[in-house]
């Protein structure tokens, strides 16, 4: 792992503090970010930790019980860590301990996090800004605000202690949401073994299979490629399933002239992959379900071509509708003027979601939406979603034959300097390559 990648992120959020336009008038700022704390499962069991994402995107460390500390005076990175201990780490495993966070992960200080409330009060002199996200942590805000109210008591003869506190999520939000170069190597590689698993999962579904079936393989192909983890929870939805936007329980049998959707993706090196895809069990669409399909794929594909910069979500998510629209009407399950119809938001029984988010360290990723008011332009190294789909409700008031219908394609889209970059274009989409894929042997 190259460690110089995250010294320069946390000069990043340090030169972004310091600039006029982020208080910086106000004195200087201390930034106290603590792990994610350790959640219980129940009784004694912990759950699988995974780091909070902020902090492991400043950090690259992901040991739980840990405390970075910068500070915009010293130009000063700082991690509290758990030291080493041979009998605990007998039963967790290894810890990088003090001397480790300054000789392989580059801080330029380590102290013991029973140190932490002691330090504390020092790195906080000579601050008047404190950079912290209240309400994640209760029992950290406790400890934080008490040395707060502790620096305030002795305020006659202290020289400065922080009056301001200010919530760093929107500035790590913007510079999280324009990837590095060893972001989008990650992304790539997670997007590779989401897709491998998803040609894996067309490949061996078949008629008398359960969903958790095809599920275990996918979570077995991620793990083969060296994944960490799934990214969510996987959406393995046959039949009328398909149409339940986050159907979860994956636990039907497949049946023969099913389609079967599976929503799924890894979480390589802490970035996730967020991949659609919908195919038949029986390896073969049907007449309606390949019209289905078909004007789902049409709309994918245009509303990538726009995934450029200087786009926004909602030109993307507006030219889904258009196309969905022109489609549905094409094979009558709409009928009027399409351009009214849109106007109307008559596709919203069939297609009741948004076409894209942002991807990152979290499927959901951070960053704004809308600057001024007005929705965001795309600038190069972006990446978002783009995830059209159309859902028939077995009651819909629609001929028998596309009853039951759900189709969603989603790609995982990397703006590039002039155009779209498809990360996850290896994975089978049209409907040749889908049938195709279908038939491949194990």
């Amino acid at each position: 792992m190259n460690f110089e990648v995250f010294r320069r992120r946390r000069a990043r959020l340090l030169e972004a503090l310091s600039a006029p336009d982020s208080g910086a008038a106000l004195g200087e700022a201390l930034v106290v970010m603590p792990s994610w704390p350790v959640q219980m499962r129940n009784g004694d069991v912990e759950q699988e930790y995974r780091q909070d994402s902020d902090f492991f995107y400043l950090s690259g460390f992901a040991e739980p019980e840990s405390v970075l500390v910068l500070s915009t005076r010293h130009r000063k990175a700082t991690l509290f860590v758990r030291p080493r201990d041979p009998e605990r780490e007998i039963w967790d495993g290894p810890r990088a301990g003090v001397d480790g966070a300054v000789e392989t992960f580059g801080f330029d200080e380590a102290f013991p996090v029973a140190d932490f409330d002691k330090e504390l009060a020092r790195l906080l002199g000579d601050h008047a800004r404190l950079v912290y996200r209240l309400g994640r942590d209760a029992a950290m805000d406790r400890r934080v605000l008490s040395t707060l109210e502790r620096l305030k008591s002795r305020s006659r003869t202290a020289t400065t202690y922080p009056h301001v506190v200010v919530d760093p999520a929107s500035l790590l939000g913007e510079m999280r949401l324009l990837k590095d170069d060893d972001e989008v190597a990650r992304m790539r590689r997670a997007a590779t073994i989401s897709g491998e698993a998803h040609a894996r999962a067309m490949a061996m579904a078949r008629p008398g299979l359960f969903e958790y079936e095809v599920e275990a393989a996918l979570m077995e192909a991620f793990r083969r490629g060296g994944a960490e983890r799934q990214a969510y929870g996987a959406i393995v939805g046959s039949g009328v399933n398909a149409t339940i936007l986050h159907y979860r329980s994956n636990d039907r049998r497949l049946e023969d002239g099913d389609l079967l959707l599976i929503d799924a993706g890894c979480e390589f090196g802490h970035y996730a992959s967020d991949i659609t895809r919908t195919f038949p069990v029986n390896g073969t669409f049907s007449r309606e379900q390949r019209e289905v399909y078909e004007i789902v794929l049409e709309a994918q594909l245009a509303s990538i071509e726009k995934t450029k910069p200087g786009a926004t979500i909602d030109a993307i998510h507006q030219a889904t509708v258009e196309s969905l629209t022109k489609g549905l009407v094409r094979i009558g399950l709409l009928t009027g003027e399409v351009e009214k119809l849109v106007s109307e938001e008559a596709y919203k029984p069939f297609y009741m979601h948004r076409t894209s988010h942002w991807l990152g360290m979290d499927v959901h990723d951070v960053g704004a939406y809308f600057q001024g008011g007005e929705p965001r332009p795309l600038a190069a190294g972006m990446v978002l979603t783009v995830e059209p789909g159309l859902y028939i409700a077995k009651d819909a008031n629609v001929p028998a034959a596309y009853r039951g219908i759900g189709v969603r394609i989603e790609d995982d889209i990397l703006v590039g300097p002039d155009g779209p970059i498809n990360l996850t274009e290896s994975v089978p989409k049209t409907v040749a390559d889908v049938e195709r894929a279908c038939r491949q042997k194990l």
